[in-house]
Protein backbone atom coordinates (compact mmCIF):
# COMPACT_ATOMS: atom_id res chain seq x y z
CA UNK A 1 0.00 0.00 0.00
CA UNK A 2 1.45 3.69 -0.71
CA UNK A 3 -0.62 5.29 1.92
CA UNK A 4 1.94 5.86 4.75
CA UNK A 5 0.48 9.02 6.18
CA UNK A 6 -2.46 7.20 8.42
CA UNK A 7 -2.37 9.46 11.94
CA UNK A 8 -3.45 7.83 15.83
CA UNK A 9 -4.62 10.13 18.23
CA UNK A 10 -7.07 11.36 20.04
CA UNK A 11 -7.80 14.80 21.36
CA UNK A 12 -5.24 16.19 23.13
CA UNK A 13 -8.22 16.44 26.26
CA UNK A 14 -8.11 12.85 26.66
CA UNK A 15 -5.11 11.58 24.62
CA UNK A 16 -2.78 13.03 27.60
CA UNK A 17 -1.41 11.17 30.37
CA UNK A 18 -0.86 12.95 33.77
CA UNK A 19 2.63 13.21 34.57
CA UNK A 20 1.54 11.48 38.35
CA UNK A 21 -0.20 8.50 36.39
CA UNK A 22 1.22 5.18 37.89
CA UNK A 23 -0.33 2.60 35.84
CA UNK A 24 1.24 -0.22 34.46
CA UNK A 25 0.44 -1.96 31.22
CA UNK A 26 -1.37 -4.62 33.52
CA UNK A 27 -2.95 -1.94 35.25
CA UNK A 28 -4.81 -0.97 32.23
CA UNK A 29 -5.16 -4.05 31.09
CA UNK A 30 -7.40 -5.05 34.16
CA UNK A 31 -8.87 -1.84 33.87
CA UNK A 32 -10.35 -2.34 30.34
CA UNK A 33 -11.13 -5.79 31.43
CA UNK A 34 -13.12 -4.56 33.85
CA UNK A 35 -15.17 -1.83 31.92
CA UNK A 36 -16.05 -4.30 29.18
CA UNK A 37 -17.56 -6.78 32.25
CA UNK A 38 -19.33 -3.48 33.31
CA UNK A 39 -20.63 -2.68 29.88
CA UNK A 40 -22.41 -6.62 29.26
CA UNK A 41 -23.53 -6.34 32.44
CA UNK A 42 -25.44 -3.08 31.99
CA UNK A 43 -26.35 -4.42 28.58
CA UNK A 44 -27.66 -7.37 30.42
CA UNK A 45 -29.35 -6.19 33.79
CA UNK A 46 -26.52 -7.95 35.95
CA UNK A 47 -27.86 -6.91 39.28
CA UNK A 48 -25.17 -8.50 41.01
CA UNK A 49 -22.42 -7.34 38.71
CA UNK A 50 -23.43 -3.43 39.02
CA UNK A 51 -24.09 -3.80 42.60
CA UNK A 52 -20.91 -5.05 43.40
CA UNK A 53 -18.37 -2.34 40.78
CA UNK A 54 -20.80 0.48 41.34
CA UNK A 55 -20.14 2.73 44.65
CA UNK A 56 -22.75 3.54 46.89
CA UNK A 57 -22.16 7.01 46.14
CA UNK A 58 -22.24 6.29 42.06
CA UNK A 59 -23.26 9.02 39.74
CA UNK A 60 -24.34 8.76 36.02
CA UNK A 61 -24.01 12.60 34.80
CA UNK A 62 -25.92 13.26 31.36
CA UNK A 63 -27.45 16.33 29.48
CA UNK A 64 -30.71 15.49 31.22
CA UNK A 65 -29.12 15.53 35.06
CA UNK A 66 -27.50 13.16 37.28
CA UNK A 67 -28.74 9.35 37.75
CA UNK A 68 -27.32 7.59 40.89
CA UNK A 69 -26.79 3.97 41.75
CA UNK A 70 -30.22 2.51 42.52
CA UNK A 71 -31.67 4.29 39.38
CA UNK A 72 -28.95 3.20 36.92
CA UNK A 73 -29.34 -0.39 38.00
CA UNK A 74 -33.15 -0.26 37.47
CA UNK A 75 -32.76 1.50 34.07
CA UNK A 76 -30.33 -1.35 32.99
CA UNK A 77 -32.44 -4.18 34.70
CA UNK A 78 -35.58 -2.46 32.08
CA UNK A 79 -33.85 -1.98 29.21
CA UNK A 80 -32.41 -5.31 29.18
CA UNK A 81 -36.08 -6.89 29.57
CA UNK A 82 -36.56 -4.79 26.39
CA UNK A 83 -33.94 -6.06 24.36
CA UNK A 84 -34.61 -9.49 25.15
CA UNK A 85 -37.92 -9.17 23.87
CA UNK A 86 -36.76 -7.05 20.46
CA UNK A 87 -32.95 -7.57 20.33
CA UNK A 88 -31.14 -5.10 19.10
CA UNK A 89 -27.49 -4.81 17.50
CA UNK A 90 -25.01 -5.24 19.90
CA UNK A 91 -22.00 -2.35 19.47
CA UNK A 92 -18.56 -2.18 20.63
CA UNK A 93 -15.92 -0.14 22.84
CA UNK A 94 -12.11 0.68 21.95
CA UNK A 95 -9.83 2.97 21.59
CA UNK A 96 -9.54 3.16 25.28
CA UNK A 97 -6.80 5.69 26.95
CA UNK A 98 -6.44 4.84 30.66
CA UNK A 99 -4.29 6.84 33.61
CA UNK A 100 -4.50 6.12 36.80
CA UNK A 101 -2.54 6.30 40.31
CA UNK A 102 -2.38 3.90 43.12
CA UNK A 103 -5.96 5.08 44.32
CA UNK A 104 -8.00 6.40 41.35
CA UNK A 105 -8.34 5.78 37.98
CA UNK A 106 -9.90 7.42 34.77
CA UNK A 107 -11.57 5.51 31.16
CA UNK A 108 -11.94 7.13 28.33
CA UNK A 109 -12.73 5.09 25.24
CA UNK A 110 -15.33 5.07 21.82
CA UNK A 111 -18.25 3.34 21.46
CA UNK A 112 -19.48 2.45 18.05
CA UNK A 113 -23.40 1.47 17.76
CA UNK A 114 -24.11 -1.86 16.52
CA UNK A 115 -26.20 -1.97 12.79
CA UNK A 116 -28.57 -4.83 12.21
CA UNK A 117 -27.07 -7.35 9.72
CA UNK A 118 -27.86 -6.20 6.43
CA UNK A 119 -28.68 -2.32 7.10
CA UNK A 120 -26.77 0.15 5.21
CA UNK A 121 -27.28 2.70 8.35
CA UNK A 122 -23.42 4.35 9.33
CA UNK A 123 -22.68 3.22 12.71
CA UNK A 124 -23.02 6.13 15.45
CA UNK A 125 -20.48 7.21 17.61
CA UNK A 126 -20.12 8.30 20.89
CA UNK A 127 -17.40 8.68 23.48
CA UNK A 128 -17.59 7.63 27.06
CA UNK A 129 -15.35 8.55 30.46
CA UNK A 130 -15.39 6.99 33.97
CA UNK A 131 -14.12 7.96 36.79
CA UNK A 132 -13.25 4.90 39.57
CA UNK A 133 -11.79 4.99 43.03
CA UNK A 134 -9.83 1.77 44.70
CA UNK A 135 -12.12 0.50 47.78
CA UNK A 136 -11.31 -1.96 50.14
CA UNK A 137 -8.95 -3.50 47.64
CA UNK A 138 -11.04 -3.22 44.78
CA UNK A 139 -12.13 -1.18 42.00
CA UNK A 140 -15.47 0.62 42.19
CA UNK A 141 -16.97 3.36 39.66
CA UNK A 142 -17.84 6.23 41.04
CA UNK A 143 -18.91 8.63 37.95
CA UNK A 144 -19.88 8.62 34.42
CA UNK A 145 -20.30 10.70 31.49
CA UNK A 146 -20.52 10.83 27.96
CA UNK A 147 -21.26 12.77 24.13
CA UNK A 148 -21.86 12.41 20.94
CA UNK A 149 -18.83 12.22 19.05
CA UNK A 150 -18.76 15.14 16.46
CA UNK A 151 -17.38 14.87 12.82
CA UNK A 152 -13.92 16.18 13.69
CA UNK A 153 -13.70 13.37 16.07
CA UNK A 154 -14.63 10.82 13.96
CA UNK A 155 -12.06 11.72 11.67
CA UNK A 156 -9.52 11.61 14.20
CA UNK A 157 -11.00 7.96 15.47
CA UNK A 158 -10.79 7.20 11.92
CA UNK A 159 -7.11 7.93 11.03
CA UNK A 160 -6.74 5.76 14.37
CA UNK A 161 -8.40 2.70 12.61
CA UNK A 162 -6.86 3.36 9.53
CA UNK A 163 -3.31 3.17 10.68
CA UNK A 164 -4.33 -0.37 12.44
CA UNK A 165 -5.46 -1.08 9.09
CA UNK A 166 -1.97 -0.04 7.44
CA UNK A 167 -0.59 -2.34 9.59
CA UNK A 168 -2.50 -5.53 9.67
CA UNK A 169 -2.39 -5.00 5.49
CA UNK A 170 -6.22 -4.58 5.83
CA UNK A 171 -7.49 -4.41 2.21
CA UNK A 172 -11.01 -4.85 3.47
CA UNK A 173 -10.66 -1.86 5.15
CA UNK A 174 -9.87 0.16 1.86
CA UNK A 175 -12.89 -1.20 0.09
CA UNK A 176 -15.53 -0.02 2.98
CA UNK A 177 -13.84 2.94 3.60
CA UNK A 178 -12.27 4.49 0.09
CA UNK A 179 -14.74 6.39 -1.98
CA UNK A 180 -15.32 4.68 -5.24
CA UNK A 181 -13.21 7.93 -6.77
CA UNK A 182 -10.34 7.60 -3.85
CA UNK A 183 -6.44 8.67 -5.02
CA UNK A 184 -3.61 7.65 -2.89
CA UNK A 185 -0.45 9.34 -3.74
CA UNK A 186 2.49 7.48 -2.63
CA UNK A 187 4.98 9.48 -0.61
CA UNK A 188 7.98 7.79 -1.37
CA UNK A 189 7.55 7.74 -4.98
CA UNK A 190 4.98 9.75 -5.87
CA UNK A 191 2.87 7.56 -8.05
CA UNK A 192 -0.98 7.65 -7.60
CA UNK A 193 -3.35 4.65 -7.05
CA UNK A 194 -7.16 4.53 -7.40
CA UNK A 195 -9.17 2.20 -4.43
CA UNK A 196 -8.67 -0.75 -6.27
CA UNK A 197 -4.80 -0.44 -6.88
CA UNK A 198 -4.70 0.47 -2.84
CA UNK A 199 -6.59 -3.18 -2.18
CA UNK A 200 -4.07 -4.48 -3.96
CA UNK A 201 -1.19 -2.77 -2.49
CA UNK A 202 -2.46 -3.54 1.18
CA UNK A 203 -2.07 -7.35 -0.06
CA UNK A 204 0.92 -7.18 -1.20
CA UNK A 205 2.85 -5.20 0.90
CA UNK A 206 5.43 -6.85 2.90
CA UNK A 207 6.66 -3.93 4.64
CA UNK A 208 6.63 -4.56 8.60
CA UNK A 209 5.87 -1.76 11.11
CA UNK A 210 7.32 -1.25 14.38
CA UNK A 211 5.97 2.19 15.24
CA UNK A 212 3.69 5.17 13.72
CA UNK A 213 4.57 7.83 16.44
CA UNK A 214 1.75 10.85 15.12
CA UNK A 215 1.81 14.67 16.08
CA UNK A 216 0.45 17.74 15.66
CA UNK A 217 -3.04 16.43 14.70
CA UNK A 218 -5.85 18.79 12.97
CA UNK A 219 -8.84 17.73 11.67
CA UNK A 220 -10.93 20.57 9.87
CA UNK A 221 -14.76 19.99 8.63
CA UNK A 222 -16.61 22.35 6.19
CA UNK A 223 -19.87 20.65 5.25
CA UNK A 224 -19.33 17.42 3.96
CA UNK A 225 -15.49 17.42 3.40
CA UNK A 226 -12.71 17.22 6.12
CA UNK A 227 -9.26 17.43 5.74
CA UNK A 228 -6.66 16.04 8.84
CA UNK A 229 -3.27 17.03 8.68
CA UNK A 230 -0.11 16.11 10.80
CA UNK A 231 3.28 14.29 11.15
CA UNK A 232 3.54 10.52 10.71
CA UNK A 233 6.90 9.23 12.11
CA UNK A 234 7.25 5.62 10.82
CA UNK A 235 9.96 2.99 11.67
CA UNK A 236 9.69 -0.37 10.40
CA UNK A 237 11.61 -2.81 7.70
CA UNK A 238 10.81 -2.39 4.31
CA UNK A 239 9.82 -5.55 1.98
CA UNK A 240 13.34 -6.05 1.45
CA UNK A 241 14.25 -6.55 5.20
CA UNK A 242 15.72 -2.95 5.11
CA UNK A 243 14.96 -0.68 8.42
CA UNK A 244 13.68 2.64 8.16
CA UNK A 245 12.66 4.97 10.08
CA UNK A 246 10.94 8.38 8.33
CA UNK A 247 8.65 11.18 8.96
CA UNK A 248 5.92 12.39 6.78
CA UNK A 249 3.86 15.26 7.03
CA UNK A 250 0.58 14.15 5.66
CA UNK A 251 -3.28 15.54 4.38
CA UNK A 252 -6.13 13.65 4.32
CA UNK A 253 -9.23 14.91 2.38
CA UNK A 254 -12.47 12.52 3.13
CA UNK A 255 -16.12 13.06 1.73
CA UNK A 256 -19.26 12.41 3.62
CA UNK A 257 -21.52 10.46 1.24
CA UNK A 258 -24.88 9.10 3.04
CA UNK A 259 -24.06 9.43 6.47
CA UNK A 260 -20.45 8.22 5.93
CA UNK A 261 -17.09 9.15 5.96
CA UNK A 262 -15.11 8.19 3.18
CA UNK A 263 -11.31 8.66 2.02
CA UNK A 264 -11.25 11.10 -0.93
CA UNK A 265 -7.48 11.64 -1.44
CA UNK A 266 -4.60 11.15 0.31
CA UNK A 267 -1.02 12.69 -0.09
CA UNK A 268 1.95 12.54 2.09
CA UNK A 269 5.74 14.74 2.14
CA UNK A 270 8.54 13.20 3.48
CA UNK A 271 10.35 15.62 5.82
CA UNK A 272 13.91 15.91 6.04
CA UNK A 273 15.64 14.39 9.32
Amino acid sequence: MTRLTAVAALLSVVASTPVFAQCSEADKAALETLDKAWSVATRTGDRAFLTSTLADNFMSVNPTGTVDKATTIANSERNAAQNRANPQAVGTSDRYVISCTQATATITHRNVGGVAAGSTNPPTYSRSIHFLEKRGNKWQAVSTTGHVVNDQQQLTYMEQDWNDAIKAHNADWVAANYAPFASDISSRTGAIENRAQTMESAKSDKTVFEALELSGLNARVEGDVGVVTGINRLKGKDGEGKAFDRSIRFTDTFIKRDGRWQVWATQGTNIQQ
